[in-house]
């Protein structure tokens, strides 16, 4: 199951990809800042993010290197469902949650009948393109199917919102540590999904409604932005916080400390991307991630409280903030507040390195100069390895078996941590070069006299 929602998680990136551009777009191109409505038209995106989710689900479990049939199938699997649904029940609005059951089944369907043998007579559309028909088959069935169980479902969704929101500032902060807790796992995204984009309802001037905190609060939902302001805290103040106590506590290569520490720390502020300083401690160091997870919900609390609301299309750094101010409540305050929580942030992670005598980077010993070569020949060599992916900070790797992976070495490469998720798969945390190590390792692989 871990895996599975490991591999979900990762899917649900795809989708995501577009979302900065969409946002940008849209901000700027408003009435209250350029006014050039031909650019709202990338607003649409943000309406459609169940049929993304649905394609992008597809692709991502789909058991195959080529993505086109598995995209196809995701679009024509959620269209369907939609149109089904629709026709029995106009009310019925399954969101995100349509997307993710629609591109589920796409997946499944396709690595079902991906190598399905047709009569000669019809062998043009056997093999992968086979599933192209049986999803329009299967979804049908499965649209009346929810048709009539989804209406118990909502009732259930929508008491666990009114619940999230009812708590209120706790409410928040649950969110906020979860979102953090869980990145390790691979699993924040499942929930950022439903929350940005599945969580409340809210009904423009126009008559359109829209769901979800991103959307709802792009709209001029005044009740959105809540779940979402906090992040602003840890992004532009609290991760870059870190950076800075990890750069003062350096004992040996402080120069090359201190640049990669600011690279993060300026990635984090301008674009919201904390992953390439949180994972230079938190496998070193699981106590300085826990209070990271417990300072970022708490950030979110305070806002809460104090009525500071803002949001953001993509992530929560500079640009975003600034793009999205006139639609924010008492935004500006999230400045001085942000100051407080970088003292905090900052003399929590110097007094806790030092006193505890914890080896993060400058800290510790010399990592080898060939990391792609060294994790390899650590991960039982090339006939191990059945497949090679990556995400933004992570090795993801298929293995023959994962009983023979040399941990400690693997770390002393210059990874800051090794995942098993079962006997086959493991992940490899290396941060944001984990694409360029990717690529080693495939041309490593690829070399016969390796």
């Amino acid at each position: 199951m871990k895996s599975f929602l490991q591999s979900l998680g990762k899917s649900l990136l795809i989708p995501i990809v577009v979302l900065p551009i969409a946002g940008l777009l849209l901000r700027l191109s408003a009435k209250d800042m350029l006014d050039i409505p031909l650019f709202q038209a990338s607003g649409v995106i943000l309406n459609h993010m169940d049929v993304l989710i649905a394609i992008g689900v597809a692709m991502g479990l789909s058991n195959t290197k080529d993505r086109g049939i598995p995209a196809l199938s995701g679009y024509l699997a959620i269209v369907i469902l939609k149109e089904g649904i629709h026709i029995i029940n106009p009310d019925i609005d399954m969101s995100v949650f349509g997307g993710v059951i629609a591109g589920l089944c796409a997946a499944l369907i396709y690595n079902k009948f991906q190598h399905a043998r047709l009569p000669s007579m019809f062998a043009f559309f056997g093999g992968e393109k086979f599933p192209i028909t049986m999803i329009v088959l299967v979804m049908i069935p499965v649209a009346g199917l929810f048709s009539i169980i989804w209406p118990y479902a909502e009732a259930g969704i929508d008491t666990f919102s009114q619940s999230l929101v009812g708590l209120g500032a706790f409410g928040v902060f649950i969110f906020g540590f979860l979102n953090r807790f869980l990145l390790p796992f691979g699993l924040h995204h499942v929930m950022n999904t439903y929350v940005y984009f599945g969580l409340g309802r809210y009904e423009t001037a126009s008559g359109e409604v829209t769901t979800g905190e991103i959307t709802r609060f792009l709209a001029g939902d005044p009740t959105a932005g809540y779940f979402l302001g906090g992040f602003f805290m840890t992004m532009m103040f609290g991760v870059p916080a870190i950076a800075l106590a990890i750069a003062k506590t350096a004992k040996t290569k402080k120069k090359e400390t201190k640049a990669l520490m600011s690279s993060g720390a300026a990635t984090s502020f301008v674009t919201g991307i904390t992953e390439p300083i949180e994972f230079a401690f938190l496998f070193t160091s699981p106590l300085l991630y826990v209070i990271h997870s417990i300072y970022t919900g708490l950030a979110g609390m305070v806002l809460y409280i104090l009525g500071i609301r803002h949001g953001f299309s993509w992530g929560a750094g500079v640009i975003d903030f600034i793009l999205n101010l006139n639609l924010s409540d008492r935004g500006l305050w999230i400045i001085p507040v942000g100051l407080v929580f970088f003292a905090l942030y900052y003399f929590t992670f110097y007094l806790l390195i030092i006193k505890r005598n914890i080896h993060l980077i400058g800290r510790d010993i010399s990592k080898g100069a060939d990391m792609a070569e060294s994790i390899l020949e650590h991960i039982g060599g090339k006939n191990n390895v059945v497949r090679c992916e990556n995400c933004m900070t992570r090795l993801r790797l298929k293995l023959v078996t994962s009983q023979v992976i040399d941990e400690a070495n693997i770390k002393q490469a210059g990874a800051h941590g090794v995942i098993k998720l079962d006997q086959h798969h493991i992940q490899i945390v290396i941060g944001p070069e984990a694409a360029n190590v990717k690529q080693e390792l495939l041309t490593l692989l690829e070399d016969e006299s390796f």
